[in-house]
Formats: C-alpha cells, structure tokens, sequence
C-alpha cells in the first residue's frame, strides 16, 4: 500500500539534500525533508555529519518528530536527546508507541530517563515504566503494551463498537480474549468479525482458543523463531500465570530477524555491531584485536609444531612445500562447517536427533570433499615431483603423493566435523554459538590441520619404508 510521502530513492533528491546539509541551507532543506517518509528522514539523519542532525531534526514538525525518532539508530539517535531538553523529550515520547518510547528512553542516563518520565502523563508513563524493566532483548524488552481486549461474553456488534472508539493508532488484526483477572482465553479475528451478518452473535462462538504466544522473558531470537516456523504478524505477549501483557509486531519481529543475522555476521568475522555505529578508530581496533591475538598465538604454536617435524621431515622437504595448502583447505572447510552450523542453529536446529543429523551430514561432507580434494593434491605432488626434478628422495614420488593426499583427506574430514561440533557444543553450554566460528575457528583448524599432516606422513612413511 502506499503512502502519501515523496520517496528519497530518487537520486537527484538525494544529491540535492545531502547538498544543502554540505553547505548548512536549512531552509531550503525543510520543505524537502518535510516531504519525506520518516524513515527517509531518518535515513538522511543517519548518514549526516553528527553536527548537523540536531539541525536536520529540529527542521521537522512536531507531529513527524516521534516517527523519525523511533526510526533512528543509536547514535543518532543519541546526537537528536542530547540536543532535546527533558521538557521536548517528553512531549516526543509521549506521543511514541510505548515500546519505541522505552527504547529511547532505556538509552538514557536513569536519572535523566526518570526525569522525563516524570513529565509525561501517568497513564502513558506507566507503560513505557514496565517495559524498562524488562531486558531488551527479551519478549518483554520488544513488545508494545498497545493492545485491544475483550470479552467472551460480548456481542459482534459491541465489539465492533468497542472498535470505533478506541484511542488508539496502532493498526491489529486481532482482538484478545480475556477473562476478569486478565488471562487470555484465545482471539478474535477482526476480519471475521467483520463479515459476520449475526451482529448479536456473541464473541464465545468466533473465539479461536489455540494460539501461540511469547512468554515475557523468552529471547527474542526464540520470538522470530516462533514467527517465522508459524508465519505470524502479531505474537501476544503473557506472564507465567498467562496474564496479558501485551503484543509483538510485524515490525520489531523483523527488526529481531536483522539485528541477530548482523550480530552473527560480525561475530563470524570477529567483529562486533558497535563498530556499525559512528565510533572511533581506537575504539574499533579494541574490537578487533581481542581475535587478532587468538590468530598470532596460534600462529606461534603453528611454527613451534613446523620446528618439532621439521627434523623427522629433512630428508623430504618436498613435503613442506605443500602445508599451506593443508593448511588453507582445511581451515576453508571448517569455516563452511561452522557457519552452517551457526545458521543452522539459528534458524532453530535443537533436537538431538537434527543435530545428530548434522554432524553426520558434515562428516560424509568432509569425508567426500577430503577424498576428491586428496586425490587431486596426490596427482599435483607427483606433477611437481617429476617434472620438478627431484633427486635423493628416500621414498618413490607415487608413495608420497599417496602420503599427501590421505593426510589432506584426513585434515579436511577433521576440520568439518569440529567446525560443526563446536558451535553446537557452545550452543549447549548457553553460549552463543557465532563465537566459534572465524578467527577462533580457523587457527584451531590450522594447528589441527598440520599435527594431522605431519603425524599422517611420518607415519605413512614409516610403515611404507
């Protein structure tokens, strides 16, 4: 459906704004941003100077500000209440969903979020109070106290009624069945409502009485697990004792969808979402180094175990030629393993029995990829080898393109299975599994990767001499 706002995704408004944001024409902007979807506006917000979007923001008027506000990320979101006085704040939030209000608010300092809560009205300042308490990455932390309730015992056209004048302009497509102390007993579909020709139907008949929901402190990955495994736009929200506390859209469950990929992303390259914001150099470089270190002592135990074989190895230093291959595939290999398995997880794999599944999946995986992978390598060293000109081996050249080839088979099934194992193991132990995987995964696979290499050739030409 659309909607009545021009659309930034023409280029030239987008030159010509960012134009007149560059030379500070503030009022040759506000007709142009006022135009706008607020999350247009709150997209120029986020890509301008950090000086310029409290200017930006004070430009639009004061039924449009609680849109753009909600929409914002978190430091510009900061840069705009910085610049607000307690007093502006609250008239802001107040006319915000209770749960983008307790977003805003929650990234406030608590004496100062107490503060605007205080000026804002009671009835308003009591929702946005209970959702502070939740944690925000919980069911509670997400949902919106904005609910329409009813009761068995009405009819279609009372409900109906009840429809007309409520205060409120968030869109439903539902109305919750409570009971007298607020437990939910089912729903209503307003669409079914509304095309039911008995008005003095009563409600008891048209209740749906099995239905999901998010208990208040679930996480809210299980919550866009539960959406996308039952395809729902709205998820109520109920306590312990199945009180109604309120609902989860369309909107934050996406939002919960974007935000857990992006912190997996990262996470698998050793990075972390605070580097998506406006930080500094020194600040970003302290995220990254923690795993960059993990990489350099790795690297230091891969050139102790080099120095230890490398004397069973003199004779035949043809073989070392080929431990970065050994090492590249399979630290690729584990790094697929473990990033499927991650993925997996995600999108919900937690029985023992899926898990199992996986594990076997990835070792038949390594197993197949390693034979293809070694018999390729063994016909490369045997290349090499003879036209190579090699003299004074001490073994023939087939013998050890055979060593090199099994031991690279062996490397990658090893990598797959332990790059798919770990996250599960991680995932067991309430770790997040995205952890695991990059940086920490790929130097384990490395030092593995070559005790498999050298222990596989000594032993193979051992027994073959």
């Amino acid at each position: 459906m659309p909607f009545e706002h021009d659309s930034i995704h023409n280029n030239d408004n987008r030159d010509r704004i960012e134009e007149l944001i560059q030379h500070e024409e503030w009022l040759q902007l506000k007709p142009l941003l006022t135009a706008l979807h607020p999350a247009d506006i709150a997209d120029i917000i986020d890509s301008a100077p950090s000086n310029a979007r409290e200017n930006l923001f004070s430009l639009l008027s004061d039924d449009i500000k609680p849109d753009v506000l909600a929409e914002l990320h978190d430091s510009s979101e900061s840069d705009v209440t910085e610049a607000l006085t307690d007093s502006e704040l609250s008239d802001i939030v107040s006319d915000m969903a209770p749960d983008d209000a307790a977003d805003v608010l929650g990234d406030l300092t608590d004496e100062r979020s107490e503060h605007v809560l205080d000026l804002m009205e009671d009835e308003e300042s009591e929702d946005v109070r209970k959702l502070l308490e939740y944690d925000e990455d919980t069911a509670g932390g997400i949902m919106t106290t904005d609910i329409v309730t009813m009761r068995e015992n009405q009819t279609v056209a009372e409900a109906i009624e009840t429809i007309a004048y409520l205060d409120t302009e968030e869109n439903f497509h539902y109305a919750n069945i409570i009971d007298n102390a607020g437990k939910m007993l089912g729903y209503v579909n307003i669409w079914e409502l509304l095309r039911e020709k008995d008005r003095q139907k009563p409600l008891t008949t048209m209740t749906h009485h099995q239905f999901c929901y998010a208990t208040d402190d679930m996480d809210q990955e299980d919550v866009a697990q539960l959406a996308q495994q039952y395809n729902l736009n709205v998820i109520p929200v109920l306590d312990n004792q199945g009180i109604l506390l309120g609902r989860i859209t369309t909107d934050d469950i996406i939002t919960v969808i974007e935000e857990e990929a992006s912190e997996d992303i990262l996470r698998l390259a050793g990075s972390d979402d605070e580097e998506l914001e406006d930080i500094s150099i020194l600040k970003s470089s302290s995220i990254r180094l923690p795993w960059l270190f993990i990489t350099l002592i790795g690297g230091f135990i891969t050139s102790i175990i080099l120095r230890i074989f490398h004397a069973h190895l003199a004779d035949m230093l043809i073989l070392a030629a080929f431990v970065p291959v050994v090492l590249a595939m399979g630290g690729n290999t584990g790094i697929q393993a473990s990033t499927l398995a991650v993925r997996s997880i995600a999108l919900g794999v937690s029985h023992d029995r899926k898990i199992g599944k996986l594990l076997l999946r990835e070792i038949t995986t390594g197993a197949v990829m390693g034979i293809i992978c070694g018999l390729v390598i063994a016909g490369w060293v045997l290349t090499v080898i003879l036209t190579g000109g090699e003299h004074n081996l001490s073994l023939p050249p087939v013998y050890l393109a055979i060593t090199v080839g099994i031991a690279l088979f062996l490397a990658m099934t090893f990598a797959a299975v332990f790059g798919a194992f770990i996250p599960i193991l991680l995932n067991k132990l309430d770790i997040d599994p995205a952890v695991a995987s990059g940086p920490f995964i790929s130097i384990l696979n490395d030092i593995s990767a070559l005790l498999i290499y050298f222990g596989v050739t000594i032993l193979l030409i051992k027994i073959i001499a």
